[in-house]
């Protein structure tokens, strides 16, 4: 395994020397111009439903029916989930990809408002875009599947619906299923408050829901009778709160009690805690797991309890490609940022004033950030995806800057005008790339090279989350 040193320091392939046509075909960004109504309509559908993770019937099925409308040809409920989906234009190589996601969060809703506004009948919201993220790509692929037919030329455009990125590691089941094993490159993109292509990384990821059974028992009448499961969950929980001091720094572990016992005076016999934690070297956040195992069976048996543990996910970090990054920054300069009109900047203003301030850079939804390499700290099985195919992502400016991920003003701005705008900017971005992936051969043997290179002749892919099936009940 590389370190990530290696990952953000040592460039192998020095992608200067290659040349990316400055011409955009501009069929593909008048195409995307007219239909940007059309697509901002899809992405609100998927906004409003906000499914969660392998219960998006709805969402994954607007998608599928809009791809279908347009010539693509669609495998459903691939790898054994009924809401993911492979929709193909084309034949031959080279074979280009791109993502699309559309779960929502669980615990978080929001109106369009510009002000905190909890939705009584929904519990759930994009609050992370991939209302945006689907659709945004649904709307590229189908300008590249024209551009590919007004130009004649060989080869095939690909979409892959991915359910449950946010916790359920959609992707890795697909990876797994060898899916991708004949992909060239893939493009992706995220929402975010800011526009940006970096060659960055992320944080492997690991979690598990663990179960821990007692005897339940009157708590004041016989409480000698009892043995208490959440005191199972609450020993473990302080031996790895305890544990947090004698990790690697870059390490991150979060959890949730969901579920602690009903009524005080009864003993519990069933309590869960339900843990994540990351690192951003796959081999270290296994050491670092077996040391939660290990705390968890301790918590076990200090307090006279059982205890199970399920593997829900597992994500591999991002491993970069310079070539790919150099080549759609290129791209997203040639397509400019978001610019907002007077409405949307009353709204923007209205969102900012919610904010922590230290965060808020005005008029960044505008700008293309310089390319730079990065140590991200969050998390996706965009990652798994990496480490099988040359990959590049990109992000673009669909929030009010300053605004969080996960957050009600993620939401918000995501059911506007400003989040549509900023899906164009994405959705013309991964058009222009693929395009020049299409023609330009050597460029794409640079990001085949370079990503043989970071990979190593020695690597062997690992499912983090090992031969488990996919949890589709993970969000019932």
């Amino acid at each position: 395994m590389l370190t990530i040193t290696r990952f953000l320091f040592a460039f192998i392939v020095t992608s200067s020397a290659l040349t990316v046509s400055a011409a955009a075909p501009e069929s593909m960004l008048k195409e995307l111009d007219q239909r940007a109504a059309q697509y901002a309509q899809l992405a609100q559908s998927i906004w409003d439903k906000a499914e969660l993770g392998y219960l998006e019937t709805e969402s994954s099925a607007l998608l599928q029916d809009t791809l279908k409308a347009e010539g693509f040809s669609i495998d459903s409920a691939v790898a054994d989930i009924p809401t993911a989906f492979v929709a193909s234009y084309g034949s031959g190589a080279p074979v280009i990809a791109l993502l699309a996601e559309f779960d929502a969060l669980p615990g978080i809703s929001q109106s369009a408002a510009a002000v905190r506004e909890e939705l009584a009948d929904k519990s759930s919201g994009h609050a992370c875009g991939h209302h945006l993220f689907g659709a945004g790509s649904t709307a590229a692929a189908i300008a590249i599947k024209n551009w590919l037919q007004e130009q004649d030329l060989p080869g095939t455009v690909r979409l892959y619906g991915t359910p449950a990125e946010e916790g359920g590691s959609g992707k890795v089941y697909l990876v797994r299923a060898g899916l991708f094993a004949d992909v060239d490159a893939v493009l992706v993109w995220h929402p975010s408050d800011a526009n940006a292509v970096n060659p960055a990384t992320s944080l492997a990821n690991k979690s598990a829901k663990f179960r821990f059974h007692g005897i339940s028992s009157h708590a004041a009448v016989a409480p000698e009778r009892g043995r208490s499961a959440l005191d199972g969950v609450e020993a473990m929980n302080y031996m790895v709160n305890m544990m947090r001091e004698h990790i690697p720094q870059e390490s991150r572990i979060h959890y949730v009690i969901s579920s602690g016992g009903s009524a005080p005076n009864v003993v519990p016999d069933f309590a869960e805690v339900f843990y994540y934690v990351r690192h951003p070297q796959a081999a270290q956040l296994e050491l670092i797991w077996q040391r939660v195992m290990a705390a968890a069976e301790g918590a076990a048996q200090g307090t006279g309890t059982t205890m199970e543990a399920e593997v829900i996910h597992g994500n591999h970090s991002m491993l970069p490609n310079k070539t790919l990054a150099t080549a759609m920054h290129r791209r997203l300069e040639q397509v400019g940022g978001v610019h907002y009109n007077a409405k949307e900047q009353a709204y923007a203003q209205q969102i900012s004033s919610s904010l922590d301030q230290s965060q808020v850079l005005k008029g960044q939804e505008q700008q293309i950030e310089p390319m730079r390499l990065e140590q991200g700290m969050g998390s996706t099985d965009v990652g798994d995806v990496s480490w099988q195919v040359p990959t590049v992502e990109m992000r673009a400016a669909t929030w009010v800057p300053g605004t969080a991920p996960h957050s009600w003003q993620a939401i918000a701005a995501g059911g506007t005008s400003i989040g549509h705008k900023g899906m164009m900017v994405a959705a013309k971005t991964m058009a222009l790339t693929a395009a020049d992936l299409y023609q330009q051969p050597a460029l794409l043997q640079a990001a085949k090279e370079e990503f043989e290179q970071r990979r190593g002749k020695d690597f062997h892919y690992q499912a983090l989350l090992g031969d488990r099936e996919p949890p589709l009940d993970y969000r019932r």
